[in-house]
């Protein structure tokens, strides 16, 4: 107990609760049980432009009581208490104004691992995923040294790390704020001790033929489309990595130049592209010198990632 007066601390949590923003929320809320603020958050969700309303509702409220589960919850009133329903109108206001709902709940899942995220870094997507199982295929299991350029949450390099004990991995961004994500993520994955990260411009900072694999999710989102991206994109993550520029292709024609210097021979490069750059990505891979090169799909059929290699002794022709 704090020993000061009752009346004083009422009138403490009467001026937080008048100065909260989220304060709409809760005198709609009151009065109202866990199941119809369930239902009142969908709908509210779902007005706001989120169509996922009632999958979302569900995730902010579980985030709210566990390790209480909801069942148990909608099963005893007990158990959904006046701070738990403060803190879900806290996290819903700000999920109805558009941040994204890892911002609001301070993670995303991606891969096998559960990664912090904040907007200083992009929202590790599913998408994604496709460069991950697409390196992995392709590297096998021998030890190597990765480099991921354009880090930013760490999570292609972490998702890679956690699959082969054997690679040791090195994340470059231009943003510290980023990096101190990547790192704590590092950290959060139990993979620091081979992860390692240094504030750079793409590979403009590594040695000649350092690289065994690099990969990157660059920046290719043309500037004119920005403007028309969904709030959660445009007002909410970084710019620094969505803006591809002019065309989409700034930072692949930089990384791409690099790439015979940076790779050991027979090295091996994969890039995330937007769904419309396999032709142009592939091109311009294809005039640096490297070889071996595919485009290949994500789940939803559609191009996601332009994958080859620098020429190597044992293989001197573009597959």
């Amino acid at each position: 107990m704090s020993g000061e007066p009752f009346d004083t601390l009422v009138d403490t949590a009467k001026s937080v609760f008048d100065a909260a923003s989220h304060k709409p929320l809760l005198e709609a809320w009151q009065g109202l049980g866990l199941a119809e603020i369930r239902a009142d958050l969908a709908t509210r969700l779902i007005a706001a432009g989120i169509e996922e309303g009632p999958d979302e509702s569900r995730f902010l409220i579980n985030h709210v009581l566990a390790p209480v589960r909801l069942a148990d919850a909608l099963a005893d009133p007990a158990l959904f208490s006046w701070q738990a329903a403060d803190e879900l109108a806290a996290l819903a206001w700000r999920r109805l104004a558009r941040v994204p709902l890892s911002q609001v709940l301070g993670s995303q899942p991606f891969w096998t691992l559960d990664l912090a995220v904040s907007s200083d870094v992009l929202t590790p997507r599913a998408d994604t995923e496709a460069l991950v199982e697409a390196v992995l295929a392709e590297a096998g299991e021998a030890s190597a040294r990765l480099v991921d350029l354009g880090t930013g949450s760490g999570a292609i390099l972490l998702a890679l790390l956690s699959e082969r004990p054997g690679w040791s991995g090195l994340g470059v961004d231009l943003s510290a704020p980023a990096l101190a994500i990547a790192t704590a993520n590092a950290d959060r994955c139990g993979l620091a001790n081979r992860a390692e990260f240094m504030q750079g411009r793409w590979g403009a900072g590594l040695a000649d033929g350092s690289v065994d694999i690099l990969v990157s999710n660059p920046p290719y989102i043309v500037s004119d489309i920005l403007a028309g991206l969904e709030p959660e994109v445009r007002d909410h993550e970084p710019a620094l990595a969505l803006d591809g520029g002019v065309d989409g292709l700034d930072a692949y024609r930089e990384i791409i130049a690099d790439l015979p210097r940076l790779l050991v021979s027979n090295g091996l490069f994969a890039l995330e592209i937007g769904h419309d750059q396999g032709v142009t990505v592939s091109a311009l891979a294809r005039e640096a010198g490297l070889v071996d090169i595919r485009v290949l799909p994500d789940l939803a059929g559609n191009d996601r990632v332009v994958l080859g290699r620098r020429v190597g002794a044992a293989n001197q022709t573009d597959g």
